[in-house]
């Protein structure tokens, strides 16, 4: 799930660097899980958490599952708040067997830039002030993206 490109960018790192037969999919295309031995899940984070469809599909969708997530977020990724952002996604993912977790920060888009900085909340309009995010994902990530892939394909084995 992608609007800004961020995710799909982590997604296509993680794909490129499974060996294993393997699909990519948007979100919108996944009619069931239960085909697969392991899904790579990635979302990212709005408004502190995941968005209503990405929480949907979560708790609709993994219970029994075997799955890796992946999230994108516009904060820097020693944030305090993170760790809670991200948490929302797992506890989403009601009966899921998670077997790893990667996050890393994604440009935030001018328009939420925007609308952060307009917002009532100072929190986040100081966020919005501080942001740190353009050019990101960068090659760096991506490439602890690429390394997250091989160690849950390393951990999995069916």
């Amino acid at each position: 799930m992608s609007r800004t490109g961020n995710t799909k960018k982590v997604a296509e790192a993680i794909y490129s660097a499974i060996p294993q037969p393997k699909e990519i999919k948007r979100v919108e295309e996944v009619i069931s899980l239960e085909d697969y031995d392991l899904s790579f899940l990635g979302f990212p984070i709005h408004g502190s958490g995941p968005d209503k469809k990405a929480k949907t599909f979560l708790e609709t969708n993994v219970k029994d599952r075997t799955i890796a997530l992946f999230i994108t977020h516009m904060a820097p990724e020693d944030e305090p708040l993170l760790q809670e952002w991200i948490q929302k996604f797992k506890e989403a993912a009601i009966g899921a067997n998670i077997i790893g977790v990667f996050n890393c920060q994604g440009q935030v888009s001018r328009l939420i830039k925007t609308l952060m900085r307009f917002s009532p909340d100072s929190q986040i309009r100081e966020w919005a002030r501080l942001d740190s995010s353009h050019g990101k994902p960068d090659e760096e990530s991506l490439i602890r993206a690429r390394a997250f892939a091989n160690e849950i394909m390393n951990k999995h084995k069916p």
